[in-house]
């Protein structure tokens, strides 16, 4: 008998042990859950879900014994306390979790990287650094505020003084970083926490309580300074560091400065920007954040600064130009702690923290599900989100179509954050009009999809020392994971179903406003329509989104950003949304600088546009198309009139090309691609080597493959030959046929090619309120295009009749509301009467 309980033991692959000692142990193990204990004197029945879960657990590799035992060993296990050896067995087991309510039900955990990433304890997973980066212990944390009164631009008054830089030969250095890595450097490894050993302090030491020289630190997540050089009492030179294994990209500052004086007049100057143009030049503030004052009187970040000036930095020969920024300000408090910063931070450590509350919402966690996309060079998560109502079918499933948003490529630029948040508010909230889209979408979000360069403080590169958003064509999976997995996840998603936008969100740092780029649509049965979206929003948002600010020009030098990959990809409506670091020029906002609730705010008007743009009621799309046509004429006649040509549109309008109208979109805050670092050059040609050598290689047939191919070749043959014979067989009456048919044939061709493309007069005077598609052209034209218009699939439509929500707690204040000028729109509710409400399901499929 023994020696079968032996047997039995090894057999469920339990480790022997005396049996007092199994009893104790499975004693301790009901002492951590009290529901247990009244479980184990309880007499079992035999269970199907056992069976099912030795099976499963021997798969994995759990049980080493056969899964399947037979009658008589569970009798024998059962003699010896069943229930207590399976339990023991089972609590064993890391992939098995129990109740939260300490019943014994174990089931298995959730896979890691999918849905577990933060436990109940609200434990995050701490950012990991470059090992050439020191980093201080402390937390950084900011409060969120909106300022009391509205913050208007600076106006210069043209007395600004410009500050002599004199620099470390004639001032006194009080911070510096010494090891940062540089351009000829590049990434090898990661840790948490950054540098190993001891943190040194680089502030300087006081020389007693007199001594009123500032500390300055940068070494927390998103902070970038390199070094302050102290010339004069109270002020100060300011050196930003580029971003990590690159010798550019300065722009993103971020530093924390203590040992304040309340009545003193401090200057601070950064002496290394790159950019010739800047929105400080314009009237742009710096941002300033008090922490006596977040912590008395709630107040967060403001705009701060007088005799602001940027200008040419021309102490530097022989090198390229910087340009600096130096501004005035007086602190509120006596030994405070202040920080500066270029805009407002949205760091990688409050992103993690807002998907915690997500994840730990009973609500929203039903319809968000969190996903690893992928891991960064440092090991970072890359985080997905996949928001959509659950389906009560897959066919239900299947039909939604896909709407994919993302942010924070450019690190610096975390205006595009806020943006994002303000959308993840809305669309998940209880709202009828959020409810209604996740009925219809299926939302792919990647909030942040270059989270190594937010934790270092770069302004525009990854790790691999490059912009991101210059290589959503790379090959190379492990030195740019972000964008190459961002792209593969879209390819997988437009194999399963129509994407219906794509939009990337930026900030821009010498443009007020915010604005679209987008691609010209050169299918002419969907001609204009990629800019319908872009001019419902500025209706949507009148004081701060600009239509006249927007471009749809594609250039040779940004086919490899994400809008350009992902339009060349089918996906008619790809945009990337730049939105200022400085504030509106437009409406009631006009001269003010944007806060996070403006930003926020917009991410709500991206739904509300997005319901528009679906509505089942044309009228406001084709009311759009209409208004877009009588734009482009007004266009059309500037640019002339600028050439100072008169032109007749009606009779040349097929020979204007939409990109030769528009300017090129070098405003935008675009970094021309400095191809691969030096170490990556060989790796990218050997993987486009053994990309040729697949393509050339041939699959083997099998026999049954090529007795197909060769009957279909040899009816190939027959089918011509057949067709010479009959061409022969009426050579000589095609002979006798009159030669005009050769003249008709080329006056047909020449003028199907003449109205390839759609005349004014056929867009503008004719057949008004009608189908506003290009008319059609000759069969020849539709016969070549015959298979590139299959594949374009006609214009969503939603598939109930979505209302507007009343719920003023989740939308934006009544004065904020959409304004379609002219009344161009009837006003047409949208009726939820028909609105069918889906029942909670057991089993729900998500898409």
């Amino acid at each position: 008998m023994a020696s079968r309980l032996v047997q039995a033991f090894l057999l469920l692959g339990c480790s022997w042990m005396p049996l007092s000692r199994t009893v104790c142990s499975v004693s301790y193990r009901s002492n951590m859950f009290p529901a247990l204990e009244t479980e184990l004197k309880q007499e079992t029945l035999p269970d199907p879900y056992e069976d099912f879960m030795y099976h499963h657990l021997q798969y994995y590799g759990y049980f080493k014994g056969p899964a399947c035992l037979s009658s008589t060993l569970h009798r024998q296990i059962e003699a010896v306390s069943r229930d207590s050896l399976m339990l023991t067995s089972l609590l064993k087991s890391r992939q098995l979790l129990h109740d939260e309510f300490g019943e014994a039900n174990p089931h298995l955990r959730e896979p890691r990287d999918l849905f577990a990433f933060f436990s109940g304890s609200g434990s995050l997973q701490a950012p990991r650094w470059p090992i050439e980066c020191e980093v201080i212990k402390e937390n950084i944390h900011h409060i969120e505020g909106v300022p009391p009164q509205p913050e208007y631009f600076y106006q210069p008054t043209g007395n600004e003084k410009i500050p002599e830089i004199v620099g470390e030969k004639k001032g006194t250095v009080v911070y510096q970083l010494n090891s940062v890595p540089t351009e000829g450097s590049y990434f090898s490894s990661s840790r948490v926490g950054g540098k190993r050993g001891v943190i040194k302090e680089l502030a300087v030491t006081l020389q007693g309580p007199e001594d009123n020289t500032l500390l300055f630190e940068s070494r927390f997540e998103s902070g970038n300074l390199q070094k302050a050089v102290k010339v004069d009492t109270y002020e100060y030179e300011l050196t930003l560091r580029t971003d990590l294994y690159t010798n550019k990209h300065t722009q993103w500052f971020y530093f924390r400065v203590q040992n304040t004086r309340k009545d003193a007049t401090y200057r601070f100057t950064i002496v290394n920007l790159l950019k010739p143009k800047s929105l400080y030049a314009l009237g742009m503030k710096p941002l300033m954040y008090s922490q006596l004052d977040a912590n008395t009187r709630s107040l967060g970040w403001r705009r701060q600064g007088k005799e602001i000036k940027y200008y040419k930095n021309h102490t530097v020969d022989g090198q390229q130009p910087f340009y600096c920024l130096t501004w005035t300000v007086q602190f509120p408090h006596d030994q405070d702690t202040c920080f500066f910063a270029h805009f407002y931070p949205y760091t990688y450590t409050d992103l993690q923290c807002y998907l915690l509350s997500v994840t730990n919402n009973p609500v929203q966690s039903q319809f968000c599900k969190l996903r690893t996309l992928c891991r960064s060079l440092a090991g970072n998560t890359v985080y997905l989100l996949t928001i959509t109502n659950p389906s009560r079918t897959p066919q239900e499933a299947a039909a939604k179509k896909a709407v994919v948003l993302s942010a924070r490529v450019h690190p610096g630029e975390s205006n595009g954050s806020w943006v994002m948040k303000g959308f993840l508010d809305f669309i998940l909230s209880n709202s009828p009009d959020a409810a209604l889209l996740r009925d219809v979408f299926v939302f792919k979000v990647v909030p942040m999809l270059n989270p190594d360069g937010v934790i270092v403080g770069n302004y525009r590169c990854s790790l691999a020392g490059r912009d991101l958003n210059r290589h959503y064509k790379t090959i190379l999976k492990e030195s740019f994971p972000c964008v190459w997995y961002t792209r593969n996840m879209i390819k997988r998603l437009l194999e399963e179903r129509e994407v219906l936008l794509y939009c990337d969100f930026h900030g821009h740092s010498r443009k007020n406003n915010i604005f679209l780029y987008g691609c010209n649509n050169k299918d002419r049965k969907y001609w204009l329509h990629e800019r319908v979206f872009p001019l419902m929003l500025s209706k949507n948002a009148p004081d701060k989104f600009s239509f006249p600010s927007c471009n749809f020009k594609v250039q040779k030098c940004k086919e490899g950003t994400g809008r350009v990959v992902m339009w060349q990809m089918g996906i008619l409506n790809s945009y990337t949304m730049e939105s200022t670091f400085g504030g509106s020029t437009l409406g009631s906002k006009r001269d003010t600088h944007f806060t996070t609730e403006d930003l926020k705010s917009l991410g709500y008007h991206v739904c509300d546009t997005l319901l528009d743009f679906c509505d089942p009621d044309q009228t406001k799309f084709t009311q759009c198309l209409a208004e877009l046509r009588e734009l482009l004429q007004q266009e059309i006649h500037k640019k002339f009139n600028e050439l100072g040509q008169d032109m007749d549109l009606e009779g040349s309008w097929n020979d204007i090309s939409l990109s030769d109208i528009e300017s090129s979109t070098s405003g935008s805050d675009s970094s021309l691609s400095d191809g691969l670092p030096v170490h990556l050059l060989s790796i990218a040609h050997e993987l486009t080597q053994k990309m040729k050598k697949k393509k050339k290689k041939k699959l083997l047939q099998t026999r049954k493959q090529r007795n197909e191919q060769y009957q279909k070749n040899h009816l190939i043959r027959e089918f011509k030959s057949t067709e010479d014979a009959s061409e022969r067989a009426g050579f000589a009456f095609t002979l006798q046929k009159p030669p005009t048919f050769f003249k008709n044939s080329r006056n047909t061709s020449s003028s199907t090619i003449k109205n390839e493309k759609p005349r004014m007069n056929e867009l503008s005077g004719r057949d008004k309120g009608t189908s506003l598609d290009p008319p059609n052209t000759t069969t020849l034209t539709l016969t070549k295009n015959k298979k590139r218009m299959q594949k374009e699939k006609p214009r969503f439509t939603v598939s109930c009749s979505p209302k507007r929500s009343t719920n003023s707690s989740q939308e934006p204040a009544p004065d904020m509301k959409p304004n379609w000028s002219w009344n161009r729109f009837p006003a047409t509710k949208r009726g939820c009467a028909n609105m069918e409400a889906y029942p909670s399901l057991h089993i729900y499929t998500y898409p």
